[in-house]
């Protein structure tokens, strides 16, 4: 099929999402005064003008044209709970009745320091950051002070946060680090190059699923390779499980076993309020104990009490490590189910991830790394992305879908069969290998 025929239909579909969201529009061109692009979180942006979103409830979403659509997208993996579950308002409410601001030590941080360490035994100390970005960086910190060394082992398609992101190099946004860029899921290639490179390597920052650039899961092979080569170099084994944590009832490395010297935590945990943590090997974490460490942490927020409070509820009431092993396991049922509609049909289409995160492609055979990824259109994301809200469905306009506590089947019934009126409709679109 022609670029021209791709052209058309997106631009049908512009055109239509124009006419249907008049309000969103005004509000864009409002913000556009205030904010470069109306936009203070690129990610949100596409074009023509992305929706405002004006209320959410349990799974659903409304927009400021009253449009209402079941939410696939939840938060980019940090809305698990949902938007109005009474367990995490009722907490934040009581804990702002007894003051936000305390200024020092409050009852709630150790209690979920506490949960977070005994879900995930790999860390056995913890501090509490505002974001899963300053998690990774104040990860980095302490393998680079802990090993006296400087350079970094990263790998492409990899996003740890707004400043750590890597393409076959570092984003221009990404922070001065010596980091050694190397491709995910190639086992032998890491190997070597960790061998090589073995007395400057202070840390190896990984995740078990590399998320942001497609949900493409790690090999087991891979990342036990990254394992053993941190041991024999004597570098820092960083797992970033802000996303894959809520793969599994213990997170995701714990289900492979594999064990990390440090792991980063963010999104979710903080049961939907800004919130990260970085953690692991007590003797490591040490080097922030006031007491005897040598290394200052600072952040206002780290501690707030709304979090702390919204943190412990959610995990304590809601998602459980029984209720993520549930909801990962409705997550692999609907990606299979996903991909047999595609198998059916024909179409040079797949669902990849792990769990409760999926993303769609349009290729066909296994995606092991982003450079697999290199001939895909994107108008098709983009396509699929304008199909699905027609259909009363937001999610991602990179492709990614997330699923939350309080979907329902019928709500992942109606996903699946938008998914089967879009190959009917734009079948001709799709790439034929």
């Amino acid at each position: 099929m022609s670029d021209s025929a791709i052209d058309q239909s997106l631009a049908q579909a512009f055109q239509r999402f124009t006419e249907a969201n008049p309000a969103s529009r005004r509000q864009f061109e409002a913000q556009t005064r205030y904010m470069p692009g109306a936009n203070s979180r690129s990610v949100l942006f596409y074009a023509p003008f992305p929706l405002t979103i004006a209320k959410g409830e349990g799974a659903a979403l409304w927009d400021a044209d009253g449009h209402r659509y079941a939410d696939f997208i939840a938060e980019y993996t940090a809305g698990v709970y949902g938007h109005s579950a009474p367990e995490i308002r009722d907490a934040v409410v009581e804990a702002m009745q007894g003051g936000i601001n305390l200024t020092g030590h409050n009852l709630l941080e150790g209690r979920l320091a506490r949960t977070i360490c005994e879900r995930f035994p790999q860390i056995e100390q913890l501090r509490f950051t505002n974001s899963g970005t300053e998690a990774n960086l104040m990860a980095l910190t302490a393998a680079l002070h802990f090993s006296g060394r400087r350079k970094i082992v990263v790998f492409s398609g990899g996003y740890h946060g707004g400043v750590l992101g890597f393409g076959a190099k570092p984003l221009p946004t990404t922070v001065p680090f010596d980091f050694l860029v190397l491709p995910y899921n190639d086992a032998q290639a890491a190997s070597e190059q960790i061998a090589k490179h073995g007395p400057e390597i202070a840390a190896i920052l990984v995740e078990p699923m590399q998320g942001a650039s497609g949900c493409i899961p790690g090999r087991l092979d891979f990342l036990q390779a990254l394992r053993n080569g941190a041991t024999k170099v004597g570098a820092l084994l960083i797992f970033d499980e802000v996303m894959t944590s809520r793969l599994a009832p213990n997170g995701l490395a714990n289900k492979l076993a594999i064990r990390s010297d440090l792991t980063t935590l963010g999104k979710y945990i903080g049961g939907g309020m800004s919130f990260g943590a970085f953690g692991g090997r007590s003797d490591v974490m040490a080097q922030f104990d006031p007491r005897t460490g040598s290394l200052s942490h600072s952040g206002t927020f780290n501690n707030n009490v709304m979090t702390m409070a919204a943190g412990c509820a959610g995990l304590t009431k809601l998602f459980t490590p029984e209720a993520a092993g549930v909801l990962a396991e409705r997550g692999e049922a609907m990606r299979a189910r996903l991909d047999a509609l595609c198998a059916k049909e024909d179409v040079a289409m797949q669902f990849t991830g792990v769990g409760s995160l999926m993303n769609a492609h349009f290729v066909r055979g296994e995606v092991r790394c982003v450079d697999d990824l290199a001939m895909v259109d994107g108008r098709l994301r983009q396509l699929l992305f304008f199909h699905l809200l027609s259909e009363g469905i937001y999610a991602s306009p990179r492709g990614f879908i997330v699923l939350s506590l309080p979907l329902t089947d019928a709500d992942i019934d109606r996903f699946a069969a938008a998914i089967g009126r879009f190959i009917g409709e734009y079948r001709a679109l799709l790439p034929s290998a």
